[in-house]
């Protein structure tokens, strides 16, 4: 097997550069960038686990005209799950696929849905972008500041479709919402607090394993650096096993209400972070990361973002388990994936808009109403009939703020951030802008 990807990203490259396609005067290159007569757009779906249920009904509906090419993971039962799953909805088989590479060189594939570990969300996303793909990636959309400075480079260079998986930007009532605090429902926002709050339970300790039957480690390590499989690490709890694979639950979960939050105050990168975090659950068990951190961010115009994140507390303070509350001069809203409600100033309730949505809070997986209207974003943003509402240049900044909370917690200290780049003004926390890659894997633009 390939220990790299680079073969398949450089035939595809040559096939695209050095073709013209008959009869149109249009490099291959070019012609990639337009959908067929019938606007039919091919799809693979990489990564076939937790969120797989987001996908099935965007990609089964008839009005979104997509045909499932591929489903690919590196584990069979995934695949085989998933494959079972299509074949109730579906009238033809999608092709399984175990190694992504074949995907990025299969020239009919005009866009991949990313839900793989988040360490191979950016590397995933610039090497299917520079095979000709569009994609929708998962959040976050990076797992280290510098990776999402080159997916902003990715797609400025290549100028394909890329979406992340911030789903609630496509919620009716979220829209609607934000619109009005942008048209001074509640004066002038200065502060909004997003929080999360779940029982999550004791996790094994890792310890050395035989790599579990079906699961392809190699592939699914990637662009990481290669080492020993360690017991229940493929399966979901990589997120708390060190920062190898995952981003913690900043990463996971805080991206999303930040996103809410950052969009709401009309802010892009804060000017300085500030973070309390520590492991205060099961403090013998596998989870090697904080699980409650109170995070801060400082913006220019004395505004502020804070962070209040329970990962294995379920005590739901502000009400329920997610959502985000906005302060402004002149009232409030409190916002989450079920809907709004409007206060005045004085604290009474002017509105209560609850969504039709099926979209949930704390549960793993699943999908709704607002992950179908966000995929159909996608894919209609590629036929050139609707705007991204999460372009990757929007998606980068919430990410990074997640990115800048979790070095703040890895050296200890607050820092100072150039408003103007995101970047640390701090040198240790420099030191963790970017990882070590697997010889061959690094993403390049």
């Amino acid at each position: 097997m390939e220990n790299s990807r680079r073969i398949f990203i450089k035939k595809s490259a040559l096939g695209v550069a050095g073709m013209t396609i008959a009869g149109t005067g249009m490099s291959a290159k070019s012609y990639g960038n337009i959908i067929g007569a019938n606007d039919r757009i091919n799809v693979a779906i990489v990564g076939l686990g937790r969120r797989l249920g987001g996908f099935t009904d965007p990609i089964s509906r008839k009005e979104s005209n997509v045909r499932l090419m591929y489903l690919c993971d590196v584990m069979k039962k995934q695949r085989d799950n998933a494959a079972e799953r299509f074949s109730k909805i579906l009238d033809y088989n999608p092709m399984l696929e175990n190694d992504v590479r074949r995907i990025y060189n299969d020239q009919r594939v005009d866009a991949i849905i990313d839900a793989t570990p988040d360490h191979w969300h950016a590397p995933g996303t610039i090497y299917a972008v520079q095979a000709g793909k569009h994609v929708y990636v998962e959040k976050p959309c990076s797992h280290n500041p510098r990776e999402g400075e080159l997916l902003v480079e990715c797609q400025e260079k290549y100028g394909k479709v890329i979406q992340m998986g911030n789903q609630q930007r496509s919620s009716l009532e979220s829209m609607e919402i934000i619109k009005e605090i942008h048209n001074g429902a509640i004066g002038v926002p200065y502060k909004a607090i997003a929080f999360y709050s779940n029982a999550r339970g004791e996790v094994p300790l890792p310890r050395v394993a035989p790599v579990p039957e079906g699961l392809d480690w190699d592939l699914f390590q990637g662009p990481a650096p290669r080492q020993q499989y360690m017991h229940d690490t493929w399966d979901y709890n990589w997120h708390w096993y060190g920062w190898t694979w995952g981003t913690a639950e900043t990463g996971n979960n805080a991206v999303h209400e930040l996103d809410i939050a950052r969009w709401a105050l009309q802010v892009s990168f804060p000017e300085r972070v500030e973070v309390a975090a520590g492991k205060c659950h099961f403090p013998d068990d596998g989870w090697t990361m904080y699980d409650t951190m109170d995070a801060t961010w400082l913006y220019p115009g004395n505004k502020v973002i804070k962070w209040d994140g329970k990962s294995r507390n379920g005590y739901s303070t502000y009400g329920s388990d997610r959502g985000t509350i906005i302060f402004g001069s002149d009232g409030s809203v409190y916002v989450d994936r079920g809907g709004y409600r409007l206060f005045d100033r004085g604290g009474r309730l002017v509105r209560d808009s609850r969504s039709v949505d099926d979209e949930g809070g704390t549960a793993l997986g699943g999908g709704g109403d607002m992950t179908t209207r966000h995929v159909v974003n996608f894919f209609e943003t590629i036929r050139g009939n609707q705007a991204l509402r999460a372009p990757i240049d929007e998606g980068v900044i919430s990410t990074h703020m997640g990115h800048l909370a979790n070095i703040s917690s890895r050296i200890g200290r607050g820092y100072d951030v150039d408003t103007r780049t995101g970047q640390a003004l701090d040198r240790e926390a420099l030191g963790l802008w970017s990882r070590e890659y697997e010889q061959g894997w690094e993403p390049k633009i």
